[in-house]
């Protein structure tokens, strides 16, 4: 079970380094709501009890200004920490390891949120935070059986995390974790929603 101490070791990243190239590009900073793709995932990050939130960049410098604004009109700028993955061209473990890295030594758990996720519920992080104290060493949002986003992952997986490449994520290592992962069930399917191909970015959410 983790202490009450190690929840307030709890940081964000943020996974925002892609080129969104099979929608055409600049995938995070499209219109949203009123805003901008990106605004979606960081309200969710910012919700989420974590000391700071880190955002991961790569391919669209855009990036950087767009999290910067939402921080700064939201009144989060001084949680907010931006990170330029170098290799961001490898895929989304050179973001995730470059986020890691990033993160202070004491850092107890990690949740890990995707730029392209606007719709993740307030209450999700939260839950996950509990699952965590409750001694699960990664837990998970579920969706009528179907396993989203974000992912709380403990410390003790992160040399597992570091070790990834590609584009494949951390699944293989969720998979592998038994009844260590704990699967909180959604009653919105927002943890699954994401913005990965063009025809995903018609209808009234995305006009400005």
């Amino acid at each position: 079970m983790a202490t009450e101490g190690a929840l307030q070791r709890i940081e964000t990243l943020v996974l925002a380094g892609g080129a969104g190239a099979r929608v055409g590009g600049a995938k995070l900073t499209t219109a949203w709501r009123g805003g901008l793709l990106i605004d979606g995932a960081l309200a969710s990050a910012f919700a989420a009890p974590a000391r700071a939130v880190t955002v991961v960049t790569g391919a669209d410098p855009a990036v950087n200004s767009a999290a910067r604004a939402f921080a700064a009109r939201t009144g989060q700028a001084s949680r907010l920490r931006l990170i330029h993955a170098a290799d961001h061209t490898e895929g989304m473990a050179a973001s995730l390891r470059a986020g890691l890295a990033s993160l202070p030594p004491d850092t107890a758990g990690a949740f890990v949120f995707l730029g392209d996720m606007p719709r993740i519920p307030a209450n999700i992080p939260l839950a996950l935070a509990e699952a965590f104290r409750n001694g699960a060493e990664a837990a998970a949002p579920v969706f009528e059986g179907r396993r989203g986003h974000p992912v709380l992952f403990g410390r003790s997986l992160f040399a597992k995390l570091l070790g990834l490449h590609g584009d494949d994520g951390a699944r293989a290592i969720l998979s592998g974790l038994g009844e260590a992962l704990a699967l909180v069930e959604a009653l919105d399917a927002g943890v699954l929603f994401d913005v990965d191909l063009a025809g995903d970015r018609r209808g009234p959410d995305f006009r400005s």
